[in-house]
């Protein structure tokens, strides 16, 4: 585990909970090649804040990383739909590209 998981795992343990907090968890997770503890961390951010962005783009690529194309589709029109919703348009391209790569490979 690296210095800066275990400094936020130790916030999360007292308490500090967060979207901010589980978006920084579930990217560090996915650079460890953790997909999976970085979707639960994920899908916590976007439970705690909905409109974040960032957050459901991550968790559509956690999803993907860990073999669970379906969820990751999911994960990706899910968060255009909140992206779309507060104006963040670039965000909404962006997740559109993946969502369409997945809709190709399983086409």
């Amino acid at each position: 585990m690296s210095p800066l998981i275990a400094n936020l795992e130790k916030m999360l343990a007292a308490g500090r909970d967060s979207a901010l907090l589980r978006f920084g968890l579930g990217s560090e997770y996915l650079k460890l090649q953790q997909p999976a503890e970085a979707a639960t961390h994920l899908r916590r951010a976007v439970e705690l804040d909905a409109g974040y962005s960032a957050a459901w783009k991550l968790l559509g690529r956690a999803l993907a990383e860990a073999g669970d194309k379906q969820a990751a589709l999911a994960a990706y029109r899910a968060g255009i739909g909140h992206a779309e919703a507060k104006g963040d348009i670039q965000a909404a391209k962006e997740m559109r590209v993946f969502a369409r790569r997945i809709e190709k490979d399983q086409a």
